[in-house]
């Protein structure tokens, strides 16, 4: 085991579309047109739906607030690309992350990244780890029943996901990934309680990552073939968050 690989837990795709099956309703009658404030009206009502429902995927992480653990106060912060990403371009190229999460290059490569889950509807929200007001990780914080991994695995309605990697190689090896991985799952389980799990996939070849996740109570639930990896299905069940 090499102390000083990353805790990359590299996604698979979080902006998939998810496919929804329903039979078509019967047609109803035509409706009258609007009157124009008619118009304005349901436009504004769509407008803070779509909202909502977008926020109501993963509840505002950005309102989950901050959390104490053994080695500090730690919170999420949703990634801004203006602010953020020379740090997280850096990251991306270090060799031990790039062997996972394959976004080195220049910072275009990440920012489009981040975009397509910053653009879409919720579904995925890109942050950074603060630890004791310093950014010392990034985590992608994902609905994995709407995600591509739900066709690999027996996916549960409100299943969240998590990404993530330690930024700076003195954060590495020293236990802190166990630490903060137990710390935002149980962030996930506290602050969605619709959500029974969490789940994560890292690479089997990353030793150090999945021994991080069984330090962090997660539970080994199977072998998994994606398409750009084989992975460990890591599993955090809430009725066993106080038993592991």
């Amino acid at each position: 085991m090499d102390p000083a690989a990353p805790f990359a837990v590299a996604p698979t795709d979080p902006s998939a579309p998810s496919v929804t099956f329903a039979t078509a309703p019967a047609p109803a009658p035509a409706p009258a047109p609007p009157s124009p404030g008619d118009t304005k009206a349901v436009a504004g009502r769509q407008a803070v739906s779509v909202s909502r429902a977008a926020d109501d995927l993963l509840g505002r992480v950005e309102d989950w607030g901050p959390t104490v653990t053994p080695a500090g106060t730690f919170q999420l912060t949703p990634v801004r690309p203006e602010r953020d990403l020379p740090l997280l371009g850096r990251w991306m190229n270090d060799p031990a992350v790039a062997a996972f999460w394959k976004l080195a290059g220049d910072e275009s490569v990440t920012e489009q990244h981040l975009r397509a889950q910053l653009g879409g509807d919720g579904r995925s929200v890109p942050c950074l780890g603060v630890l004791e007001g310093t950014p010392m990780s990034y985590w992608e914080i994902y609905r994995a029943d709407l995600d591509s991994l739900a066709r690999h695995y027996p996916a549960r309605p409100h299943d969240t996901g998590i990404h993530l990697l330690i930024g700076g190689v003195a954060d590495r090896g020293r236990g802190l990934g166990s630490t903060l991985l137990r710390a935002v799952a149980d962030l996930v389980l506290d602050r969605r309680p619709s959500c029974a799990r969490v789940v994560a996939e890292p690479d089997l070849r990353n030793t150090p990552s999945v021994s991080a996740f069984l330090s962090a109570g997660f539970r080994f639930s199977a072998e998994v073939d994606l398409p750009d990896k084989r992975a460990a299905l890591m599993v955090r069940d809430r009725a066993l968050r106080d038993l592991l």
